[in-house]
């Protein structure tokens, strides 16, 4: 500070921190509200979680994506064997759900680069836009007008009757 400066309109601070006097001898409710938390909710469940998260580096594996074997096709399951019939109808559905999941991220891609581009997208994304419609194409072919009640069964029916259509117009 300059030498000139006025003391009555800058007073300089105190130089200790005055010490609260209190008014009551009855400690903190709210110190002791926290620690009653502290020690009967927040402890045990961060033990707890610390304890869990230990398992969980030791096993990594097993708390990830799980692989499921490929199981045969419906069209190699034998008549009656309706373990072999649900085992290839629930791997359908595995696969149904990862073909939508691959349309969405692919559209996902695609309207991000839409949204990058601006005006120009058709010149900049042509590459992502051909990729999506490709997707699409493939996706309806294989699972359009399935219904809601789709099925690995019908699904097959549907392929078959594509294939019967083709054989048709070739002759």
């Amino acid at each position: 500070m300059p030498a000139d400066y006025d003391k009555d309109a800058y007073p300089e601070p105190p130089r200790k921190t005055p010490v609260v006097d209190k008014q009551t001898a009855l400690p903190n409710p709210a110190l002791i509200l926290t620690k009653v938390f502290y020690y009967a909710v927040d402890l045990p469940v961060t033990t707890f979680r610390d304890v869990v998260d230990s398992i969980r580096s030791k096993n990594k594996l097993v708390y990830y994506h799980q692989r499921f074997r490929r199981v045969p096709d419906l069209t190699e399951c034998q008549e009656g064997d309706y373990v072999c019939c649900y085992e290839a109808e629930m791997q359908w559905r595995r696969d149904y759900k990862v073909d939508q999941e691959i349309v969405k991220v692919v559209q996902e891609r695609m309207k991000a680069c839409q949204q990058r581009e601006g005006d120009s997208f058709l010149q900049n994304c042509a590459r992502e836009i051909q990729q999506f419609n490709d997707v699409t194409k493939n996706y309806q072919s294989r699972y359009g007008d399935l219904g809601a009640y789709a099925s690995g069964r019908k699904c097959l029916m549907k392929q078959k009757e594509r294939m019967m259509a083709a054989q048709a117009r070739a002759w």
